[in-house]
């Protein structure tokens, strides 16, 4: 009679991930991490991607403590043994195209795999953010944990203010973007982002930048933002982004300020009700506010 695997997980990238035990020791990519973070999970490492620093990014951590886990680097200064001197059970990560572990250089995530078990749930254009939440929820349950039951109330709440929000006439316009100084922008595409495709679907109005070679992003000068006419700003707050500080020399920023509600934005904030629940409260917030000027 064949014995059952203890732990297994079929990931992102179609591979089926075993361990001889469940995993109880993690390291994860920042983004995973404080997903997991709020299913009761805690990291015993973290590290980010090519765009962060040597310290992790605030604004990506979510509610981790980030005082209390270890970082351990980020992009090519990441190393195979740093990460393994965490003595991890698993690494969790994130793939946007169902192929490559983000985060990490091939070569450096062929070596990590090679030693430990690589689990990926894929956040790209693919997947809804119900999809993508149900995922992580998956994983998190096979570790065997899980957000409180009482989370899905309040996301169901928040998702219904959200469309009594945006569900009036005076219909705010809501725009998505990260500065790159103050000569140009990189406006985000709704249809790539799960959460911005959430917020349309719960009524919310995302003009589209004009079409370019970029996937994810249209970069642009600030003039072509300030024509989209937002009503409400979604400001990308991780540190490789411009700081708001840095554009008010440009006029076409400083006029998309007055008119604007600005709410900072993580594009790759924790995939979980809670999560949800915060940012479709907030968007709702400043929905009805801009509605009101109208």
């Amino acid at each position: 009679m064949e014995q059952s695997t203890p732990w297994e997980f079929s990931d992102d990238r179609g591979r089926l991930v075993v361990a001889g035990t469940r995993p109880a020791r993690i390291v994860a990519y920042i983004q995973a991490g404080a997903t997991l973070w709020d299913h009761g999970i805690r990291p015993v490492g973290l590290f980010g991607s090519q765009h962060d620093g040597v310290a992790a990014d605030p604004a990506k951590a979510g509610e981790l403590p980030l005082a209390e886990i270890r970082y351990l680097g980020s992009g090519s200064a990441l190393h195979p043994d740093t990460l393994l001197e965490a003595r991890p059970d698993l690494v969790v990560a994130v793939t946007y195209d169902g192929e490559q572990v983000y985060g990490l250089e091939a070569k450096i995530a062929q070596e990590l795999e090679e030693q430990v078990p690589v689990a990926t749930v894929a956040v790209g254009p693919g997947r809804s953010l119900p999809e993508v939440r149900e995922r992580f929820a998956a994983l998190a349950g096979s570790l065997g944990h899980g957000e409180p039951l009482s989370m899905a109330k309040e996301l169901d709440a928040a998702e219904d203010e959200l469309r009594q929000a945006t569900g009036g006439p005076a219909r705010p316009r809501v725009v998505a973007l990260s500065p790159a100084g103050p000569d140009r922008v990189h406006l985000a595409r709704p249809g790539t982002w799960p959460d911005l495709r959430a917020l349309a679907e719960h009524g919310a109005e995302l003009p589209e930048p004009a079409a370019g070679a970029g996937a994810n992003w249209s970069t642009v000068g600030w003039a072509e933002a300030a024509a989209l006419a937002p009503d409400v700003v979604l400001v990308d707050a991780r540190v490789n982004a411009a700081r708001i500080e840095a554009l008010r020399t440009d006029e076409n920023w400083r006029a998309i300020e007055a008119r604007a509600r600005l709410l900072p934005w993580n594009p790759e904030a924790p995939v979980s009700r809670r999560a949800h629940t915060r940012f479709f409260t907030e968007v709702a917030g400043a929905v009805r506010a801009a509605a009101a000027r109208k």
